[in-house]
């Protein structure tokens, strides 16, 4: 399709997609060699019924992080910092329960997710411009889960370290500088760094489900400051999101040519640094930042984001000068991202995204696969996740929020899984339009597995 044939289809079809998976609004660009189509369809709020139009902004949540690699990237390539030295180098104020594993943590670690420590952490350290300084201080007592790169589990404490590393060399706050290094330099005039610059915009508000079964307004608009560079508050348009996105198809340079990434910078962000085991909502490996959903024989890399029911999708297609923005606001995004980006994905340069797993997938065998090594507790300071089997056969998960996850009101979830394969159990229902994939590895010594990965890795406690 050329760009003409493009906004076309979206004129035609996006809407009607929207409304079929309950989405109160959302925005999609769609950068073709070089020409931007758009589409925009529902409502920004349903407590106000604003509009949703193609220059609203949304929140991109964990988007964000490619944002932050990027920066961190630009002092890579000046060369203020290098990938391999401990964080420590650059910042002796980090600091973990294990003094060891601090001082063995890489830039690069950080930057793939294989620092090894805990990452599942929001504490709110006010609205200043110190909350990240103030959010890294506050790491020191966190426990090592697996040595530094040793796998992958997504971090969102790593992101606001490397957050932390970009301020202190760039001598600025993290919405300066991103503001300053970015969002400047590439002309997207719609990034909007904290509430402050999006309230004088066209702002999407959240979309949760009430205790009443009814979808409502969300109760706050952002999450803490202090995990701004893991993807707390960043919004822009789905257009000025797909304009980031170029950096990827034209080697790093802005629209005018100047150079805002070093084209080898830009090439290690895309090269893969882990494998990752299959993981419902994840791709097949990890770079520097990018999420890479397949390598071979094209590549395709890009993000998902989610925060107070806004979640958000970028997929970019580098060989093929491809990039694609979906911008949502509650509702089943899942099944939208199937209808729109997958089509396009598909169309565009007959790239097939790989379904959502469900249970329906398990192996005509998966009967044969042994679940009791896989039985038992495992627990992070915020989350106990508990595998027990009942007198039927029938295999159960329990999910207990504790400390702060339990504070912003997560409560305990039973779910019944069945075996998906070796070392992998997947939930029956679905949470949130998805059928969660639980990977099981590891050994602890008396033939059970050590670890649960389910994008993040928690380890055995009993």
């Amino acid at each position: 399709m050329t760009q003409q044939q493009t906004q076309a289809w979206l004129d035609a079809q996006f809407a009607a997609a929207v409304e079929r998976a309950a989405v109160p609004g959302a925005s999609i660009a769609v950068l073709q060699n070089g020409q931007v189509a758009t589409a925009a369809a529902g409502t920004l709020s349903l407590t106000t019924g604003v509009e949703a139009t193609v220059d609203s902004i949304f929140q991109i949540g964990s988007i964000t992080k490619l944002w932050t690699a990027s920066l961190v990237m630009q002092l890579v390539d000046q060369g203020l910092v290098e990938l391999d030295q401990p964080i420590q180098t650059y910042l002796p104020e980090f600091q973990l329960a294990d003094a060891a594993a601090a001082a063995s943590v890489t830039v690069r670690h950080l930057l793939s997710h294989r620092a090894g420590f805990e990452g599942d952490i929001f504490t709110d350290t006010g609205r200043g411009d110190d909350a990240i300084e103030l959010y890294v201080a506050s790491l020191s007592g966190l426990s090592q889960i697996f040595p530094p790169g040793a796998m992958f589990s997504y971090n969102n404490a790593g992101y606001v370290v490397l957050g932390r590393l970009v301020e202190k060399l760039r001598l600025q706050p993290y919405n300066e500088v991103l503001s300053q290094h970015l969002a400047q330099p590439l002309g997207l005039a719609s990034v909007s760094p904290s509430p402050y610059e999006a309230i004088l915009r066209r702002a999407a508000v959240g979309h949760v489900t009430g205790p009443d079964g009814q979808v409502v307004s969300a109760p706050v608009w952002a999450l803490a400051t202090s995990n701004a560079p893991a993807g707390s508050m960043l919004a822009m348009t789905a257009a000025d999101l797909v304009g980031f996105a170029g950096l990827a198809l034209n080697s790093g340079r802005a629209p005018d040519g100047a150079t805002v990434l070093g084209a080898g910078a830009l090439q290690a962000m895309l090269t893969r640094q882990v494998d990752l085991p299959r993981l419902t909502g994840l791709g097949q490996a990890w770079g520097l930042g990018y999420e890479i959903a397949a390598d071979q024989p094209t590549l395709v890399v890009g993000h998902d984001g989610n925060t107070i029911g806004q979640a958000a999708f970028l997929r970019i297609v580098p060989e093929a000068g491809l990039a694609i923005a979906l911008l949502t606001n509650g509702g089943d995004p899942y099944q939208l991202f199937s209808q729109t980006v997958s089509v396009l994905l598909r169309d565009l340069v007959g790239f097939q995204t790989e379904p959502w797993p469900t249970p329906a997938e398990r192996p005509a065998d998966g009967a044969d696969c042994d679940v009791a090594p896989c039985l038992g507790r495992y627990s992070s300071s915020i989350l106990d996740f508990v595998v027990r089997q009942d007198d039927e056969g029938r295999i159960w998960v329990d999910q207990e929020p504790k400390g702060l996850l339990l504070e912003m009101g997560e409560r305990p979830e039973r779910q019944e899984v069945t075996v998906f394969g070796p070392d992998q159990l997947i939930q029956l229902e679905p949470s949130g339009g998805l059928h969660p994939i639980f990977a099981f590895s590891g050994d602890d010594g008396a033939g059970r597995r050590r670890y649960v990965n389910f994008g993040r890795v928690i380890e055995r406690a009993d």
